[in-house]
């Protein structure tokens, strides 16, 4: 191991119960003051070599800040969750009506789909089943991106013109 490695490892060794103990206090949960002592260790090696001055205080510096910053965040949570009206949980149940617009809608573009040329309906399929882009496809058919793009114009076209309004 380097130095930085032995020393950060000491370090880690002897401070990670103290502050884990100082965390655990504040937030009230070992698992998170685990986590949040790992996370300041993570950020100390990441920033600078260790310092010649006092580790402890800082670290215990880092503890406070990193449980106050956590106990901010999980303020936030709550009170976004808090706010949160019943009816942004889930969307609401389709009416039967809603249900049958929307199967008449798919039969209608299923129409629209089956009318096409087969090359056209082939290329629309390809990019919005099963995602291909207009170079891939262009690519696999032979034809330019723009004889791609022209194809899906179309396609979507007679589609929208299926739908009612």
């Amino acid at each position: 191991m380097t130095s930085k490695n032995e020393e950060m490892a000491a370090l880690y060794l002897s401070e990670r119960e103290r502050l884990h103990r100082q965390i655990n206090r504040r937030v009230g949960c070992a698992a998170t003051a685990y986590d949040l002592v790992q996370d300041i260790f993570l950020r100390l090696w990441e920033r600078s070599p260790l310092g010649t001055g006092n580790q402890a205080a800082y670290l215990s510096r880092c503890a406070r800040n990193a449980a106050i910053d956590h106990l901010r965040a999980q303020q936030t949570r709550r009170s976004l969750e808090d706010s949160l009206l019943p009816e942004q949980y889930a969307a609401s149940p389709a009416s039967p009506h809603d249900i049958l617009q929307a199967r008449e809608g798919l039969r209608s573009i299923d129409q629209a789909l089956a009318a096409l040329p087969k090359q056209t309906r082939h290329i629309f399929l390809l990019n919005r089943i099963h995602a291909r882009t207009f170079a891939e496809i262009a690519s696999a058919m032979g034809i330019s991106q723009r004889a791609v793009a022209k194809h899906m114009a179309r396609a979507v076209a007679a589609c929208q013109e299926s739908l009612p309004d």
